[in-house]
């Protein structure tokens, strides 16, 4: 017996996010809180006291003064390389606190 209408396991994954968005954002919104410690590396963690995303903003808590204008002078860099790093365009923008 011939099976008909086959998909592949992407086909039907990239179908059901296209009907369902908001979980699909929040795929990506959780690679990109994880992509923050594989990008800058266990260093700059030891000083990262709370990352969320809302709103399309990512916010992040430091425990440096110092890190915090380091990492806001290449604030556009950094925006595209976690934009880069999960494929997608989840951020707009990133406040430090």
């Amino acid at each position: 017996m011939q099976r008909r209408n086959t998909q592949t396991l992407g086909e039907v994954l990239r179908d059901f996010f296209e009907d369902n968005t908001e979980i699909y954002e929040k795929i990506m919104e959780a690679r990109v809180l994880r992509s923050w410690g594989e990008l800058l590396g266990p260093t700059i963690m030891r000083y990262t006291r709370n990352i969320y995303i809302r709103d399309k903003v990512l916010h992040v808590s430091l425990t440096s003064s110092v890190l915090r204008e380091e990492l806001t002078l290449c604030r556009e860099r950094l925006l595209k390389n976690l934009n880069d790093h999960v494929g997608a365009n989840i951020l707009t923008k990133i406040i430090f606190h």
